[in-house]
């Protein structure tokens, strides 16, 4: 007699399986003409100019990071919403702190510059332009 835990490990099992098998027919099925131009990194149709792995700029994590974390507020805030009058006054202060909290946040990354697209390149100063006094232009 297989138990409760037996049924499930037999899920995993066949799960295990079947995307096993699709993986192995799907290589087996498909057609492959590989030539340059399919090979060759995609970027909007134009031609790809110099190597694809460069330094990724990380500002676009960051701003990824910012909207999943508003993004998240959004689930929060709709089933609170839709329950509002149930819920009380209790419940009115607690998202309102939740909210203040996320403002905050939104207020530091802000505050800090992330948020912008376009930040100024730092001046470094050489030996020369020290030595002979001469200011940034």
């Amino acid at each position: 007699m297989v138990t409760e835990f037996g049924i499930i490990l037999l899920y995993f099992i066949l799960g295990f399986l079947f995307v096993g098998i699709a993986l192995v027919m799907a290589a087996l099925i498909r057609p492959s003409h590989p030539n340059p131009i399919k090979n060759s990194t995609y970027e909007c149709g134009e031609i790809p100019i110099g190597e694809p792995w460069i330094r990724f700029n990380v500002r676009f994590y960051v701003i990824a990071l910012v909207f999943l974390l508003f993004d998240v507020e959004v689930v929060f805030l709709l089933p609170w919403a839709i329950v509002f009058k149930q819920l009380g006054w209790f419940a009115f202060i607690e998202m309102i702190i939740f909210v203040v909290i996320l403002l905050v946040g939104l207020a530091y990354v802000w505050g800090k510059g992330d948020l912008d697209w376009e930040k100024p390149k730092p001046y470094i100063a050489k030996l020369e332009d020290l030595v002979l006094g001469k200011k940034k232009q």
